[in-house]
């Protein structure tokens, strides 16, 4: 019976491969999982392993481009794994029977399942995800629910956790963006874990036949990969002019990465001619430039804050605070209250508070349109804007008019905690009826915050600066804060943002009425 192997899928937007080198010859007797040739596509080189043991008769040599699905060899197979009266397999000093001992008993545990691991469901409005990291090598033996994987979404980064115990296959490589459902990576299924002599034993003979390989020429030699090549076109630098670090002399990604171009030979001057044109001045250092794809979260956040831009009516209205009575009580009562709550009195909270009393006066503030109707929120769910490391992050504060100060306060650092960590769920950041930005923790003293879709508003709060201002006939230096309210003219008008605005304002510069609601 003959077993037709054929070019596997390694990715989504892979659509052919290249033979780079044969590692068996036409007629060679190989075992199953034995690595037969190297497969080169644009973004990767992976080996293609032996589906079944038996004759090799190779239908596609070196160098041949083929479609994903199309044969690129048969293994005729046979009861024993070597085809009988094959010459190959005779006995020679008792050679023969050690190997077939050795390569039965590495092979033993293998279950001949094979567990395809596609992307998961880790939202309702999640599309795709790009894979971030493999924390687990290609042919890495995991256990079960062993994490192999960082997937990135728009919103938070996952881990992908092994679903069956064996040999690790990649199909996508890392920076791949993959459908919802779209192969992963495949695990070769075995009963317990290889043997560790079993696996020196495999690293002998790579070395071996390493060893035995040096020095030989073959197609490898001074060839460059599809992805070093385009690196070399673009630099004007031809494959013979670099020298390959990979295997049998490849000319790998970095070789071609640190290549540098040759420089001219110089010319002798004539000896009756002009003076030669100064240079130009040159001044020592770096030129280089570097380029970095974009995250997932990255692209999501660029075109949601252009689509703001253009399909609301965006205004910004300015007011300032008074925030000497807030610093006074929070000097007052900072110890006590860390004392007791376990976490420490913020402006958070008390913005917060006074956001949600403004909201609840305010309505429209509190709204969004969807479709030809306005929605009116009779919660508040208050969004806080974190910069975590992968790039802006809105977790959401469920119910905060219920809240009392050091809870408000307590929800704000776990979940600043979790955002700086990369730890924050779907459910943490979806919602919020209104946000809350703070770009006074960097310096900003006024900024013009863009709305949150679909909320119909944002806060941004600055840094506080000491100002002189009149207060009753007399000039007073006192800390000050600008805040800005950024709103959609669609559903709020100018009356109902600054009288909002003006709420905040009080409420913050006064204090004492979030404690009496008036």
């Amino acid at each position: 019976m003959s077993k037709e192997i054929k070019v596997p899928a390694v990715g989504e937007s892979i659509t052919e491969v290249t033979i780079g080198q044969w590692f068996k010859k036409d007629g060679d007797t190989v075992q199953m999982d034995e690595v037969l040739c190297e497969l080169e596509s644009d973004k990767a080189t992976f080996e293609l392993p032996a589906e079944a043991a038996g004759t090799l008769r190779i239908k596609a040599e070196e160098g041949d481009t083929l479609e994903i699905g199309a044969v690129i060899c048969v293994i005729e197979e046979s009861d024993s794994g070597v085809k009988a009266g094959d010459s190959k397999s005779e006995k020679k000093d008792g050679e023969p029977e050690k190997k077939e001992e050795k390569s039965s008993k590495s092979s033993s545990s293998k279950t001949g399942e094979v567990k395809e691991m596609v992307v998961p469901t880790v939202g309702e409005s999640i599309t795709e995800v790009t894979l971030a990291n493999w924390i687990k090598s290609d042919g890495d033996y995991v256990k079960l629910d062993e994490i192999i994987a960082e997937v990135d979404s728009d919103k938070a980064t996952f881990e992908l956790p092994a679903e069956a115990s064996g040999i690790l296959r990649h199909v996508a490589a890392e920076g791949d963006t993959l459908e919802i459902g779209g192969l992963i990576c495949k695990i070769e299924v075995t009963e317990g874990e290889p043997s560790s002599s079993s696996s020196d034993s495999k690293e002998e003979e790579s070395k071996s036949e390493a060893s035995s390989a040096e020095g030989k020429e073959n197609y490898a030699t001074g060839h460059a990969s599809p992805a070093a090549s385009k690196i070399l076109a673009e630099k004007g630098i031809k494959a013979e002019e670099v020298k390959g670090s990979g295997k049998d002399g490849r000319i790998t990604k970095e070789d071609a990465q640190s290549a540098q171009k040759s420089a001219p030979a110089e010319k002798k001057p004539e000896a009756k001619k002009e003076e030669a044109p100064r240079e130009a001045i040159k001044v020592a250092g770096s030129r280089e430039e570097r380029r970095e794809k974009m995250s997932s979260l990255r692209k999501t956040v660029s075109k949601r804050l252009v689509a703001v831009k253009n399909e609301t009516a965006m205004l910004t209205t300015f007011n300032e605070v008074n925030m000497k009575p807030i610093m006074d009580l929070r000097s007052k009562f900072k110890e006590q209250f860390k004392e007791k709550h376990g976490v420490g009195l913020g402006f958070m909270s008390f913005f917060t508070k006074a956001v949600c009393v403004a909201l609840q006066e305010w309505p429209a503030v509190n709204a969004k349109i969807d479709g030809n109707e306005i929605v009116y929120n009779d919660y508040c769910d208050i969004s806080i804007a974190v910069s975590a490391p992968k790039g802006l992050v809105v977790p959401v504060i469920r119910n905060a008019e219920g809240m009392t100060f050091d809870q408000i306060e307590k929800e704000v650092v776990r979940l600043a905690t979790k955002a700086r960590d990369n730890k924050l769920s779907i459910e943490e950041m979806t919602g919020g009826t209104f946000t809350i930005t703070n770009g006074g923790v960097f310096g900003s003293m006024m900024s013009t915050p863009i709305i949150n879709a679909p909320q119909s508003a944002i806060l941004g709060m600055h840094n506080i600066v000491e100002r002189p201002m009149a207060v009753n006939g007399e000039v007073k230096i006192l800390p000050m804060m600008y805040v800005a309210l950024s709103y959609d003219h669609r559903i709020i008008d100018g009356r109902e943002s600054v009288s909002f605005l003006v709420r905040v304002k009080q409420l913050l510069e006064d204090p004492t009425r979030l404690l009496f609601g008036v």
